[in-house]
């Protein structure tokens, strides 16, 4: 492994690389395992962010920064975790110590796992999301199919009432002339012969012949289009649902337009929707051209009728030309009573057709009104069809769900759920773990110590700085910490005094346990010959010598 690379690993599990290297070559790989279980969690931490964003948006921009971002949060805080850990303390030290990071790093592996086992249960809760989207749109279509239901309902009634208003108008025509005089009792038409009035219902008759004809033959198709138009309503709207079920893959599974989809829409609802558009215009056309044609079959009546009465006024006037002024009389008055009947027909044929036309207008609106009812409807679904739901909310309660679906299966998949869970959190919990059940060694010793003695260097200062402190207090010397190089020169001064006044203590210490030891070795051989006096001679002369060379150096060394 090249030396760049294991310092990468060495900087990722957060030992120095100073003291590292000081180290066996063992030790080294074993921080080398450190950093590469830190590299865990950060690419799981990737991972989980990644999927997370990629359900609010979709543009890689956003995605790649942020989670890279993310897993290098997660590395900096599994890193500071173990650069911090210390395996020479106290058991219950040690354990708080374990348990405070042992409870950040759960709570950073929550936030990586959760995101991770919903990409690992993605495709059951896209199915329990895509339920509950199918169970809205069957709640919206029920909604709307009821307010349509209400309106075809009112239109029925209105048809219904046009379609009394236009039998009281035909009534209108069969009304009886009011005469002076009854001729005859059983006749259809007071006043009138039998010939006259078989003369006046054949002419009627004969005028509006055509058009009766023609009305007839509508009156025919209306009756037999429509229940062909209702049919082809129906089977458009179930068609149209099992298109939009296909979509859904409530069907067959698959979500989109698939073959069986493209199937349905080609054979099934577009000849369908192409019938419902030719019967609804077929059915317009002939409303209106029954509606032209009875304008000008009442036309022809009121010209037959009024052609009738004119011969009957020439043919009674020639009868009664014996009678001139009485005929003359007789005829004025009944001409008088036919235009008041005529002029009291068309009025109420035209306060009819006043409300035929405003029950024809109510009619188009709630027609209108079922368009946008319809239209409505279409838009709602397609914007439930078009929601993403692809949010981390949206799929956790999906999850929840699914958990509560059924006692075995939601059992087992929250069973599931906690062991993934516990799972990635281990994975990203692993590097403490390790660390936290790894025996210390070389490293951590040297570490130790390093500590140690820092703590003990600063302990030493505190008190050194502390008994100064109490010495400058009470001394005369306080105007001298005013100024910084006077301040720094006397510490210097106070502290070089008390290191010399220590080594000449000990200097003299040193010399007078060497001369006690000198005194009992001469006393102790006295009788041992010139050679052993002259050897503890040399080795008294060569202690003094170095005594004083050491004093020299010293002092040499405080006066520079």
């Amino acid at each position: 492994m090249s030396t760049s690379l294991k310092r990468l690993f060495f900087w990722l599990s957060g030992a120095g690389t100073e003291t590292l290297e000081q180290c066996p070559h063992w030790e080294q790989r074993k921080y080398v395992a450190f950093g590469a279980t830190v590299l865990v969690p950060c690419a799981f931490a990737f991972i989980a962010c990644a999927y997370a964003l990629s359900t609010l948006t979709d543009q890689p921009k956003v995605i790649y920064p942020v989670a890279t971002v993310w897993a290098f949060i997660i590395l900096t805080i599994d890193r500071a975790l173990l650069a911090g850990y210390r395996p020479f303390l106290s058991w219950t030290r040690k354990l708080s110590q374990f348990a405070l990071r042992l409870g950040v790093a759960v709570l950073m592996g929550l936030t990586i796992a959760h995101p991770l086992v919903l990409l690992l249960f993605r495709d059951t809760v896209t199915s329990v999301i895509e339920d509950d989207r199918a169970t809205e749109m069957e709640a919206e279509r029920d909604r709307f199919g009821t307010r349509k239901n209400e309106v075809r309902q009112g239109m029925d009634t209105l048809e219904e009432k046009i379609a009394k208003l236009q039998q009281d108008r035909l009534e209108t025509y069969d009304a009886k002339f009011i005469l002076q005089e009854k001729t005859d009792p059983t006749a259809a038409i007071p006043g009138l012969t039998s010939e006259q009035q078989s003369e006046l219902k054949s002419a009627t008759e004969e005028a509006t012949a055509p058009f009766r004809t023609r009305l007839d033959a509508i009156d025919s198709q209306l009756d037999e289009l429509t229940p062909q138009f209702t049919q082809a309503q129906t089977d458009l709207t179930f068609w149209q649902s099992e298109y939009e079920r296909e979509l859904n893959g409530q069907r067959s599974g698959l979500v989109g337009e698939g073959p069986r989809a493209r199937s349905i829409k080609a054979d099934q609802l577009e000849p369908r929707r192409e019938e419902t558009k030719r019967l609804a215009s077929l059915l317009e056309h002939l409303t209106a051209e029954k509606a032209t044609l009875q304008t000008q079959a009442r036309e022809a009546e009121k010209q037959a009728l009024n052609a009738f009465e004119a011969r009957l006024a020439e043919i009674e006037a020639a009868n009664q030309a014996e009678a001139a002024r009485v005929a003359t009389l007789r005829h004025q008055v009944e001409q008088n009573q036919a235009d008041a009947f005529v002029t009291q027909q068309n009025a109420v044929r035209e306060a009819l057709d006043v409300q035929i036309e405003t029950r024809n207008s109510e009619l188009k609106t709630a027609q209108s009104e079922l368009d946008q009812l319809s239209r409505e409807e279409r838009e709602r679904i397609d914007a439930i069809q078009a929601e993403p739901r692809r949010d981390i909310l949206t799929q956790t309660l999906a999850l929840h769900q699914l958990f509560e679906q059924g006692a075995e299966g939601g059992q087992f998949a929250f069973s599931t759920y906690l062991i993934l869970t516990a799972l990635f959190m281990l994975v990203d919990t692993i590097p403490l773990v390790v660390k936290f059940f790894t025996k210390p060694g070389p490293y951590d010793r040297l570490l130790d110590r390093d500590e140690t003695v820092f703590a003990a260097e600063h302990e030493a200062f505190q008190k050194s700085h502390s008994r100064y402190m109490s010495q400058l207090a009470a001394g005369n010397l306080i105007a001298v910490t005013r100024n910084k190089s006077l301040e720094n020169a006397l510490v210097d001064g106070v502290e070089h005094s008390r290191a010399a006044r220590e080594f000449l203590d000990s200097l003299i210490e040193m010399e007078r346990s060497f001369a006690e030891r000198m005194k009992l070795e001469q006393e102790a051989h006295a009788h041992a010959g010139p050679e052993k006096l002259a050897a503890l001679d040399a080795m008294k002369k060569r202690f003094y010598d170095d005594l004083h060379r050491r004093m020299e150096i010293f002092f040499a060394g405080g006066q520079a």
